[in-house]
C-alpha cells in the first residue's frame, strides 16, 4: 500500500487566494443575499398592509353594511364549499391512493390542475361547462330553470372547483400514511369494513383530513379570478371579500386594506394551527 505523498495544503496559497477559494468565500455571502432578497419579498408586503391599516377606524370600517355583508357572503359559501370539498374529495382521495388503474397518474393530474391553472381561465372553463349555454348548464336549464353563473351556488361551485385539490392532496398523502397493517389485523378480528372505517382508518386520518380542510377553507375564503369569472361581483349575491376587496379599491382603499388585513389574519391563523402539517410534519 503506498502513502499520497501531495501536500495537504495548496500550494498556490501561499501567493494569495485563489479563485476556488475565492468562491468559497463568496458562497455565503450570496445565500445571505438571497435569504434576505427572499424574506424581504415575503415579509414587505404584509409590513406595508400593517403600516397602511387604518387602525383607528378599523372597527367601523369593519362593521359597515356593505362590508359585513361580503363578510357573511364568504364565510357562507366557503362553509359550504367545505362540505362538498370533503363529501366529494375524501373518496377522491382514496381512490387515488389506495387503488391502482390505468390513467390514474392522468386522473390525479385532472384531480389537482386547479391548483396550478389561472384562476380565470377555471372560470371560463366553469361558464362553458355549467353557463347558460354550457355543455350541462344549458340541459339543466331547460330540464329545472336552474342556472348557475350570477348566482351564489356559482360562487360555491368556483371556488369548490379551486379549493378542493387541496384538500384531496393533503387527505391522499394522509391516506397513504396510514399503516394498512392496523385495518388488515382488525379486519382478521372479524371487524367489518365500515367499523375498521370508522375505529381504525378515520383516527389515524384525522391529521391530514383537518389539514386538508383548513386548507381547502382558506382557500376557498381567498378564492377570487374563478369567482368573478364565473359568478360576478354583485354585492349581496356573489360578492365576497376578495371581490369586495377588488371594488374598494377604487373607491375607499382604507376599506380594501381593512377587509385585506380580515384574510391575512386568517390565512396567518390557518397556517399557525395547522403546524406544517400540510408538509408531512408532527408537530
Amino acid at each position: 500500500m503506498s502513502l499520497d505523498t501531495r501536500p495537504l495544503v495548496d500550494p498556490g496559497a501561499a501567493h494569495g487566494p485563489g479563485p476556488r477559494r475565492r468562491g468559497e468565500r463568496l458562497l455565503p455571502a450570496a445565500v445571505a443575499v438571497a435569504l434576505v432578497a427572499g424574506l424581504g419579498l415575503f415579509l414587505l408586503p404584509l409590513a406595508g398592509l400593517l403600516l397602511r391599516t387604518p387602525w383607528p377606524t378599523l372597527g367601523n370600517l369593519l362593521t359597515e353594511p356593505r362590508v359585513l355583508q361580503a363578510l357573511r357572503l364568504s364565510l357562507v359559501t366557503s362553509l359550504v364549499s367545505l362540505v362538498l370539498s370533503v363529501l366529494l374529495g375524501v373518496p377522491l382521495a382514496w381512490l387515488l391512493a389506495r387503488t391502482d388503474f390505468p390513467g390514474k397518474r392522468l386522473l390525479r393530474a385532472l384531480c389537482i390542475l386547479p391548483m396550478v391553472l389561472p384562476p380565470v381561465v377555471g372560470g371560463v372553463a366553469l361558464l362553458t361547462a355549467f353557463g347558460r349555454r354550457g355543455v350541462l348548464g344549458a340541459p339543466l336549464e331547460r330540464l329545472t330553470g336552474v342556472t348557475l353563473p350570477f348566482t351564489t351556488a356559482g360562487v360555491v361551485l368556483a371556488v369548490t372547483f379551486v379549493s378542493m385539490p387541496f384538500l384531496i392532496v393533503t387527505v391522499e398523502a394522509g391516506f397513504r400514511s396510514v399503516d394498512r397493517r392496523y385495518e388488515d389485523a382488525a379486519a382478521t378480528l372479524g371487524a367489518s369494513r365500515w367499523t375498521v372505517l370508522r375505529r381504525v382508518t378515520l383516527p389515524l386520518l384525522a391529521p391530514s383530513l383537518l389539514a386538508g380542510m383548513a386548507l381547502a377553507w382558506a382557500r376557498a375564503l381567498g378564492e377570487f379570478g374563478a369567482s368573478i369569472t364565473f359568478a360576478g361581483n354583485l354585492p349581496g349575491r356573489t360578492q365576497t371579500v376578495p371581490l369586495a376587496v377588488y371594488l374598494e379599491l377604487e373607491r375607499d382603499a382604507d376599506t380594501a386594506i381593512a377587509l385585506s388585513l380580515v384574510l391575512l389574519v386568517v390565512s396567518v391563523g390557518v397556517l399557525v394551527a395547522l403546524r406544517d402539517r400540510y408538509l408531512g410534519g408532527t408537530t
